[in-house]
């Protein structure tokens, strides 16, 4: 019964408004206290921002950065608040963490224009793993609001000169408008897909740029596929129930077209 009523919650989340996720989720918990854990561990939720006390720095805290009820920041490896016993990437993981870190700030600023970028990498029995995390808010200054989070997790294992990626990218979208020429529009919605791909590895470097390479090809995806789903559904239906044309036009076109069908049947006989 409880692997049902996971099920059964998990489709729902998918189906309700993203920026709204953390509410939702809090009633899904009341409302079944046994499978907390389970609901904390499978439901994504908006990235939250958070700065680095030590250099000033923004950066995104999640489930993958959390040890207890602290959050450790990417640009000092510090915990905030303070954690007698965390656990921390092993140095020679936290030396690419950082320079990864780098790399997807540049990726950030290049393709957002803006946002937030965080990475974190924690070390595992056979290779390592990590998160790549952004978020881009909008600022309200076209009357309209919205916000984009991408969470992409990975695995890498080294085999041999090469090594094998497992990437899972989960991006929320939302967008709200409410402007007098097109009144309230809400436009949300989020999507999870998978990718697995073997590159080569010369130097421990390399890991980044094939991270990254799969991190951008996989955004640029599923951009588009929010854009033929969210967008281009919705203009469908909004063009299927108003027409720009009048309708005194559109009979006229009609007509048009029945006298244009009724020449050629004739010419064929």
């Amino acid at each position: 019964m409880s692997e049902q009523q996971l099920d059964c919650a998990l489709d729902l989340m998918r189906r309700l408004p993203p920026q709204h996720t953390e509410e939702n989720l809090t009633s899904l918990v009341t409302l079944l206290p046994d499978l907390t854990e389970d609901l904390l561990n499978s439901i994504d939720q908006p990235l939250k921002v958070q700065t680095c006390e030590k250099t000033g720095k923004e950066y995104l805290i999640c489930e993958y950065n959390r040890d207890s009820n602290s959050y450790r920041s990417p640009w000092s490896n510090e915990f905030s608040p303070a954690l007698a016993d965390a656990t921390y990437p092993s140095a020679k993981l936290r030396k690419l963490e950082v320079s990864a870190n780098e790399a997807f700030d540049t990726y950030r600023e290049l393709y957002f224009e803006g946002g937030v970028s965080s990475v974190y990498f924690w070390d595992m029995e056979v290779g390592f793993a990590g998160v790549v995390l952004m978020k881009k808010v909008g600022d309200g200054s076209r009357r309209m609001k919205g916000a984009w989070d991408s969470i992409h997790v990975f695995e890498a294992q080294e085999r041999g000169r090469n090594a094998h990626y497992k990437l899972t990218s989960t991006v929320m979208l939302y967008m709200v408008t409410n402007k007098p020429d097109l009144g309230h529009l809400n436009l949300s919605g989020s999507m999870t897909r998978q990718a697995e791909q073997d590159f080569v590895v010369d130097d421990p470097s390399m890991h980044i740029a094939n991270i990254g390479r799969m991190v951008e090809e996989m955004e640029i995806k599923m951009r588009h596929l929010l854009r033929d789903v969210y967008f281009g559904k919705t203009k469908d239906t909004v063009n299927d129930l108003r027409s720009i044309d009048s309708l005194t036009e559109s009979r006229k076109q009609q007509a048009i077209q029945k006298e244009i069908m009724a020449k050629l049947q004739e010419r064929q006989r």
